[in-house]
């Protein structure tokens, strides 16, 4: 057996890259331990309001309003989503013109990660609705293309004036109860539109069985996405505890909420929809000639 001989210039490389990683890790640690020691030393500012009003703020959107335009007073979530809907239509429209044309049979990074992505809510669609699956599969890709990216949104940290002059961060659209709502509802058309479309009147009476969906589908999303945000508007409060958490908390309550409301709505607006809008077998009517057989077998017995 021959002996393979070691490369002396890799085991270099290699050791360079662990020294440059040891390295990286200690300068991190220290200048974690600088700000947590900072933040202990520093005597924090007076705050206007208590951690109670922040947080009754951040739900009812009382006092931290924005102006529309000059027009009317909004919350700052209904700003966030007029954003989140004009970068989704523009990215969209750039899609269609510049990126489509362009695909090939060998899929690129970006081509394979929208194949991907249009793929899984397809295939969704599909698999709970067998019968009738293309619109909700477009629905179901449009709002969990929206729940998605409006969620992530928050982690902007978009600042905005609000009309009582104080900075604003503009929170993620479904944070408010009215967009949760709605949400909800328009999901609860779609599954009634389904059963109407693959069973007429009888589907109306299939989706009128679950009438408290849209408040569960409403509620759920709306609960998910607002402890997130007060979650962090606790952490940002205390000045001692707004260096470095914010970074983990913030990452790790939005990218969940985003990935699990996403999959639970779709879920449930699939598998409601295939539900009401699946045919239901007819009932076999008797046909009147086997009736007068049997009364005549009858009569001649």
């Amino acid at each position: 057996m021959k002996k393979t001989k070691k490369n002396p210039l890799k085991s270099l490389k290699k050791i360079k890259l662990e020294k440059k990683q040891k390295r990286g890790t200690l300068i991190l640690l220290a200048i974690a331990a600088v700000c947590l020691i900072a933040s202990f030393l520093v005597t924090p500012a007076e705050k206007t309001e208590t951690i109670q009003e922040v947080m009754q703020d951040g739900v009812l959107h009382e006092t931290a309003k924005i102006s529309l335009f000059g027009l009317k007073e909004v919350n700052p979530s209904f700003f966030s989503a007029m954003i989140v809907t004009a970068a989704i239509l523009i990215f969209a429209a750039c899609i269609r013109i510049f990126v489509i044309p362009r695909f090939t049979y060998v899929p690129g990074k970006f081509q394979m990660l929208l194949e991907l992505w249009v793929g899984f809510f397809d295939g969704l669609a599909k698999s709970n609705s067998p019968h009738r699956n293309k619109f909700l599969s477009a629905y179901i890709f449009t709002a969990g293309s929206y729940i998605f990216i409006g969620t992530m949104f928050e982690l902007l940290g978009l600042q905005w004036v609000s009309t009582a002059g104080a900075s604003v961060t503009l929170p993620a659209p479904l944070s408010d109860i009215n967009a949760a709502i709605a949400m909800g509802c328009l999901s609860y058309g779609v599954i009634m539109s389904g059963g109407i479309a693959g069973n007429k009147l009888k589907g109306i009476a299939l989706t009128l069985k679950d009438f408290s969906l849209p408040i569960s589908m409403s509620f759920r999303l709306f609960g998910a996405l607002l402890s997130g945000l007060l979650v962090t508007e606790l952490v940002y409060y205390y000045l001692q505890l707004s260096f470095i958490l914010p970074v983990i908390v913030g990452i790790l309550f939005t990218v969940l909420h985003a990935l699990i409301q996403t999959y639970v709505l779709v879920m449930l607006t699939a598998l409601f929809y295939g539900e009401v809008s699946e045919p239901k077998p007819k009932k076999e009517k008797k046909k009147k000639h086997l009736k007068l057989n049997t009364s005549k077998r009858q009569a001649n017995a």
